[in-house]
């Protein structure tokens, strides 16, 4: 996982997990997540735990090898857990409701990767299905926590027409300076 110490000791606080439980809510009120989840990159668990009790399954891929051991060992019998590849999703076209990143986008290495989970978000979408993002933008306190990470920051401004790009619908794209970018993007 590209964090440095001190990014990993504090994503995988219970400080962290409660602020992101008390978040959820608001990040997913305009979203139906439908049936069928797929979380892509939950690291830690914190998004989670306070997703699976929003839908009726849930599955996390995760790339990094120990994070999905201890995702395993915690939501064994509630959240099927993927050893995986965002950008190479090991599953059938069509087949979730909903797909869901947090704050996990600007860890993937290049903007070229980025498209590319995407565009595997879409193909594994059903038709209707919707993809929520929200990620972190930069300010002084995002940079100095992620000195060493692997760090590439989405640009709010050419968000909308990369998922476009990548297959999506409509999309709706807003973001608050210095904090988050937010989307919604729904599969035709």
């Amino acid at each position: 996982m590209p964090m440095n110490y001190l990014h990993r000791k504090i994503c995988s606080s219970a400080r962290w997990a409660a602020d992101v439980a008390e978040r959820m809510p608001e990040m997913l009120a305009d979203v139906d997540l439908g049936d069928d989840v797929l979380e892509i990159g939950p690291g830690f668990g914190a998004t989670t735990r306070a997703l699976a009790s929003r839908t009726t399954k849930l599955t996390a891929v995760e790339i990094d090898e120990a994070s999905v051991a201890l995702l395993r060992a915690e939501f064994a019998d509630r959240v099927e857990i993927v050893h995986g590849d965002g950008t190479r999703l090991p599953f059938p076209d069509g087949r979730f409701s909903a797909v869901v990143c947090f704050t996990m986008l600007h860890h993937v290495p290049s903007a070229a990767l980025q498209d590319a989970l995407f565009a595997e978000a879409c193909r594994v979408l059903r038709p209707g299905g919707v993809f929520r993002g929200v990620d972190s933008l930069p300010n002084p306190g995002f940079r100095l926590l992620h000195i060493g990470d692997t760090m590439v920051v989405l640009d709010p401004v050419t968000l909308p027409a990369r998922l476009r790009r990548a297959g999506f619908g409509a999309v709706e794209s807003r973001h608050r300076r210095g904090r988050q970018v937010r989307f919604l993007a729904r599969r035709t």
